[in-house]
């Protein structure tokens, strides 16, 4: 078993991009009604941030023995 917790660059790019995902869908909302189309970028992130993960993971940056 792995003593590093998920700190993995898998889960780190994975967070950051579902992160970043959230901040634009957020400000997309602020700045409403032009910016609906900046929301839907930013809701686009969220399953890009799974993808990514589970790309990075196979790629041997995930946590070993997952």
């Amino acid at each position: 078993m792995s003593d590093n917790h998920g700190n993995t660059p898998a889960a780190w790019t994975a967070v950051f991009i579902g992160l970043a995902g959230f901040v634009v869908g957020g400000l997309a909302l602020m700045l409403d009604p032009v910016s609906m189309p900046l929301f839907w970028v930013g809701i686009a992130m969220l399953p890009l941030a799974l993808v990514v993960f589970a790309v990075m993971t196979k790629m041997g940056l995930g946590e070993p023995g997952h």
